[in-house]
């Protein structure tokens, strides 16, 4: 029996599922005193040359290129200074390819193979390296009786005369190095005890092993063992314990049965609620700005959920830049934690601009300028400008002009009327071209938005629009009055690219005019989105989105075209031309519906930390009638490439109809900043 600690654990960068360990007592105590050399296909590491005209260059496709190639950015560095070359030889005693690939992916050896190392010293250093990083690979696999043995020209990295033996090697030519590794047998979970750490008796009120990741019988992997020990501290600290550690741990490698059993020691601390809160670095704000949004009453029970949720709510105020939550290292007499939040200012102002492009809805370039805290109360400004081009002839207004335009500000003013309401307005003037029709308008939206908490809001605006409407039936004049009632519910834990939770937006908007419209017409559209990660590192996604609307109260001609429902394009119905999936006249040109349903399927899938491939599937309709009726369904499938970057992800789909009428396209591709929803 063994016992021994898993002291530090670090993620490989070039292998995520390999672990390095700071064990190396353990490493050097598992590695063979005498084994045979591998017979395994041997790779020869070249030395590192000057790069020539023949080296790959970086070019504009170079950093992608380099992604897939790590051999394209050795070949353009500078030469190692006295370099040894040596030939590798990796030979792993399993046909288990996952071992396999643990062990190659761990060895510094391999990984650096490309780029020789400086004289013997050098070699001998990274030949001593491999021994705990391949051990570290395997206790994450579950493997802890491995035997590993080094050789550098036939001999043990450490004997006395190593240095005199690789010169002496190194002038034949590559200095032959070879790595045996037998993983031995897998172990698995046996004893797992979960104990105070001063009275060394059970705690009653710790998580259930399977919570943990203990099942019964399940193989003994190193990273569960490290894990644990972090979710058992966050189980306290979510339980209202600030000070919650685990101080020790016991990790003992059963041989003969081939079991670990683990025992953590564990000091809760005492439990603790909030006591008061300091704030510093906030003189860039109105006099108590921060506590105004604190909401913490004292005496509620301590929990990083809450403070995680503060955080959150103030970095929503453009103005803030970073919050820090500082936790006092004592408890007040009353059992209260006092807790400093320090934050930090964002530039004053801000300037842009963004483009977007789709072979069917047409191409947009915007440019902008904002003030983040124009009064110093968090108040933002932000003007637009925007320059459109339809792409191609209005089937409404053949003869119109492609080239739109929109001018527009919007202000919003935090704590209108207590901290959870903000005054939010917008104005636009625009022109706007699409195939229904052409619309040149001046728009006004003013409303107060009040947040019940950190998930749901409701705002309430005034919504008024003057417009002048070409489309197939002339030249008209509208007037639009309306008051929408807007409710947000948005559990997501990312807003530019989400991976759980829900996102609702339900509107519903009664008009005192709507263009011809006779009665109180009115207008309810809903939104629902949902997002699910796969795996613990968020790399595989799942996201799905549902939208419907419908008018009622008006007949479809009564109601402007601009306020109809369509569907069609980047924005609901990839692969098909903007608003194509819509109601037509008798002549065939589109004039919107009063109901539409729309349905979205998305599995997000990254290839690396910076590239992935979104395969979807789109599905969607308008209809005349008040309410869908599903007649004339459109649907479509495509594939997405993302490029992942701080401020969001840069978005490429290709789309393609699936059941398209005589009058659709045969594909859409679509480029711009963030997810499709």
């Amino acid at each position: 029996m063994r016992r021994f600690r898993l002291a530090v654990l670090l993620v490989a960068s070039v292998a995520p599922q390999a672990l390095l360990v700071a064990a190396p007592a353990l490493a050097q105590s598992s590695q063979s005193a005498a084994s045979q050399p591998a017979n395994s296909k041997t790779n020869a590491a070249q030395p590192a040359t000057q790069p020539t005209n023949d080296a790959p260059q970086s070019g504009l496709l170079g950093p992608i290129l380099d992604l897939f190639d790590p051999s394209r950015v050795a070949a353009r560095e500078p030469p190692t200074i006295d370099a040894t070359p040596y030939n590798l030889t990796i030979d792993v005693k399993t046909t288990e390819r996952d071992i396999r690939n643990a062990v190659t992916d761990a060895s510094n050896l391999e990984r650096l193979k490309g780029r020789p190392p400086a004289g013997s010293a050098g070699l001998i250093r990274r030949a001593l390296s491999d021994g705990p990083a391949i051990n570290a690979a395997l206790y994450s696999l579950g493997y802890y009786g491995s035997k590993i043995r080094i050789t550098v020209a036939g001999n043990d990295p450490d004997a006395p005369n190593i240095f005199d033996i690789v010169e002496t090697s190194r002038k034949r030519g590559p200095v032959p190095v070879v790595v045996t590794v037998d993983p031995g047998p897998q172990f698995h979970f046996g004893r797992i005890a979960i104990l105070d750490a001063k009275t060394r008796r059970p705690l009653l009120d710790a998580p259930s092993l399977a919570s943990l990741g203990f099942e019964p019988g399940a193989a003994a992997l190193a990273t569960t063992v490290v894990r644990a020990e972090t979710s058992l501290t966050n189980h306290w600290r979510e339980a209202g314990h600030p000070f919650a550690r685990v101080v020790d741990k016991d990790v003992v490698a059963d041989h003969a049965v081939r079991q670990l059993d683990v025992t953590f020691y564990v000091e809760p601390g005492p439990p603790a609620t909030f006591g008061r809160f300091t704030v510093k670095g906030a003189e860039f704000l109105t006099p108590r700005f921060i506590e105004d949004r604190i909401e913490i009453a004292p005496g509620t029970p301590y929990s990083p959920d809450v403070l995680n949720r503060l955080r959150r709510r103030l970095l929503e105020y453009e103005a803030i830049a970073t919050v820090r939550l500082i936790e006092a290292d004592h408890l007040e007499p009353d059992g209260s934690l006092p807790i400093t939040i320090e934050v930090s200012p964002r530039k004053p102002n801000y300037v842009g601009f963004s483009a977007s492009y789709s072979s069917t809805d047409g191409s947009a370039i915007n440019g902008y300028w904002g003030a983040r805290n124009l009064f110093g109360g968090g108040e933002t400004l932000r003007l637009d400008a925007q320059v459109s081009w339809f792409g191609q002839e209005s089937e409404a207004v053949p003869d119109a002009d492609p080239f739109g335009y929109k001018l527009s500000a919007t202000f919003v003013k935090p704590g209108i009327i207590t901290a959870r309401d903000d005054l939010i307005t917008s104005a636009a003037v625009l022109r706007e071209v699409t195939n229904a029709y052409v619309r040149e308008a001046g728009t006004f939206l003013a409303g107060v938005r009040h947040r019940f908490n950190d998930e749901m809001s409701l705002q309430v605006s005034a919504d008024l629009e003057q417009s002048r409407v070409w489309d197939t039936t002339g030249v008209n004049d509208y007037f639009i009055a309306g008051v929408p009632f807007e409710f947000n519910y948005d559990s997501t834990d990312n807003k530019l690219d989400p991976s759980k939770g829900i996102r609702f937006t339900g509107i519903a908007e009664p008009f005192a005019k709507l263009g011809d419209a006779d009665g109180m017409p009115a207008m309810l559209n809903a939104r629902f989105s949902t997002y699910y990660a796969l795996d613990e590192a968020k790399r595989y996604i799942l996201a799905g989105r549902v939208a419907a609307g419908s008018i009622f109260g008006a007949d479809l001609t009564d109601v402007p075209p601009q306020r109809r429902f369509y569907v069609g394009g980047g924005g609901s119905l990839r692969g098909y031309d903007y608003q194509s999936a819509s109601p037509r006249n008798a002549d065939g040109i589109v004039i919107g519906g009063r109901s539409y349903f729309e349905a979205s399927f998305e599995a997000r899938i990254k290839v690396t930390d910076t590239i992935g491939v979104v395969p979807f599937v789109d599905m969607g309709s308008a209809f005349a009638s008040e309410a869908p009726d599903f007649d004339e369904m459109k649907y479509s499938a495509g594939i997405g490439l993302r490029y992942y970057t701080s401020i969001g992800p840069l978005r490429l789909d290709v789309a393609f109809p699936l059941n398209p009428g005589p009058d659709d396209g045969s594909y859409g591709i679509y480029v711009s900043l963030g997810q499709s929803f």
